[in-house]
């Protein structure tokens, strides 16, 4: 048994490692690939569809509907009641029943419709022996009046619609970002620790050196051994922190294939030149593309335009209301036997259209409010108090946003200055230690000092590969927070 689970075990792991596949990335191709395969973003893209299928529905709105409905065969045999001044009676039912209507449909920017009903009904009376057959056609138009000089809920609804697919659309490019400087980031971060465990692979190594010059040093009787057993300490220090910067390395990984979309079983191998663009960033510029750009400041303006919308249709609920309505109409009706030819009781209807005079009718409802004790004008003044609060968050996230942007620039010009002195720390540092160690091999110094031009090195290595990253990051970070990128001069649409 125990043969046969470890068996299924390795056929299931080798299968495993049979569908992983191999990464080779730079920077750029892990931010494709993170938007091809991120779950956050496909969740995005699904909302951006939402809103452009509801604006399409909304602008389908304006267009001719036309619609049919039919009543199958339907037969009825039960009793009624009737009942007048002589009292209650029963009377038996009978019935099949059929008809067909088509209607047409078209709204009017002005919130109202015209209509056009045509239909065919059939009525067969068994008891009475009799076929009723019922043609009409309308024409029809119904407009309230009051979206005239009022609230025209059509062209609100429109118009929410398009707010809503701009504030979809922005959205997603702002979370694009995000996802941009998220990947970024944990690129730079699986990248530092790939360059910390090149860096303790090359501190092994020098040490490994090192510790073999003093273990020859002390057989010729040159050093004493209290040096040459601080060299032996120092190498497997060296061994210990090297396999801490692999395990920290695996570590790296998952979370950066977590972060782009891979598998697990995946394997990744990044590259990097540690090569880049020196760019100054003006502050103005920064702040004015922020203020143009950022979805946070068009979230507010429209948020303000739909409180305006509000106020608009609060106050048309305490207008005088009234809706007209007007038609025109033909009717044709017949009565015959019930065994008569259903072709002919159409036609006794029609030729009955065509001979009787048509119908029509005009009228206007009106709706006046006289008394709700203020009920709608306090509701109308909280409205507008809610507009006056979105106005005063504008202007509250106006301001945080110019402050955010020049700390950026601030913070980023900072870094490359640092940046730019560090990588001249490194070659310094680099030409210190190859001087430290030829004196170190000639006698000249003793173990101590070469430790200490060591570790001095190695800052030097980690504080470059700091700034560098922290570089990269903010560069990143302020294209996101201000929608252009400076390393191209160009706005990211």
């Amino acid at each position: 048994m125990k043969k046969t689970s470890i068996v299924i075990a390795l056929v299931l792991l080798a299968a495993a490692f049979t569908n992983a596949e191999n990464y080779n990335l730079d920077l750029g191709k892990s931010i494709e690939l993170a938007k091809e395969k991120s779950l956050s973003m496909q969740s995005l893209v699904q909302d951006f569809k939402i809103a452009e299928y509801n604006l399409k529905s909304a602008t389908s709105k304006y267009k001719t509907h036309v619609t049919m409905n039919f009543v199958t065969p339907q037969y009825t045999e039960t009793v009624n009641q009737y009942e007048d001044s002589t009292g209650i009676s029963f009377y038996p039912i009978k019935q099949l029943s059929y008809q067909g209507n088509l209607v047409v449909n078209q709204q009017l920017p002005t919130d109202g419709y015209v209509y056009m009903r045509s239909g065919l009904s059939n009525y067969d009376d068994f008891y009475n022996d009799i076929r009723s057959t019922y043609l009409n056609t309308r024409i029809g138009l119904v407009q309230p009046i009051d979206a005239l000089y009022g609230y025209n809920a059509t062209k609100a609804a429109f118009k929410q619609a398009k707010l809503a697919y701009e504030s979809s659309q922005k959205s997603l490019k702002r979370e694009e970002l995000n996802l941009v400087y998220e990947v970024t980031s944990s690129f730079y971060s699986l990248l530092s620790v790939q360059k910390s465990a090149e860096l303790a692979q090359q501190d092994l190594e020098r040490q490994q050196d090192a510790y073999e010059i003093s273990q020859n040093k002390y057989a010729a009787g040159l050093i004493r051994e209290v040096d040459a057993l601080q060299m032996e300490v120092d190498l497997a220090e060296a061994k210990n922190n090297y396999d801490l910067a692999v395990v920290n390395e695996t570590s790296a990984q998952n979370a950066f294939k977590e972060v782009v979309g891979l598998e697990m079983s995946d394997s990744v191998n990044l590259s990097s030149e540690f090569k880049y663009d020196v760019v100054i960033v003006d502050p103005e510029k920064a702040v004015q593309m922020a203020l143009e750009n950022r979805l946070e400041i068009r979230e507010q303006d429209i948020k303000i335009e739909l409180n305006k919308m509000s106020v608009k249709k609060q106050k048309a609920a305490g207008m005088i209301q009234a809706d007209l309505t007007a038609y025109y109409e033909k009717i044709g009706v017949s009565s015959q036997d019930v065994n008569t030819n259903i072709k002919t009781a159409v036609n006794n209807s029609y030729e009955n259209l065509m001979n009787r005079p048509q119908n029509y009718g005009l009228g206007i409802s009106v709706t006046v409010p006289i008394l709700d004790w203020g009920e709608n004008r306090a509701l109308v003044k909280a409205a507008k108090a809610q507009l006056q609060q979105t106005e005063i968050k504008k202007e509250e996230v106006r301001r945080s946003i110019e402050r955010e942007v020049r700390n950026l620039v601030s913070d980023l010009n900072s870094s490359l200055k640092r940046l730019q002195l560090l990588e001249k720390n490194v070659t310094v540092a680099e030409k210190s230690f190859e001087i430290t160690r030829q004196r170190f091999a000639d006698g000249d110094i003793d173990s101590q000092a070469l430790a200490l031009e060591r570790n001095r090195l190695n800052t030097a290595y980690n504080n470059h590969l700091n700034a560098y990253i922290k570089y990269q990051l903010l560069l990143s970070d302020l294209t996101r927070k201000t929608f252009y990128d400076f390393q191209k001069n160009q706005l990211i649409k």
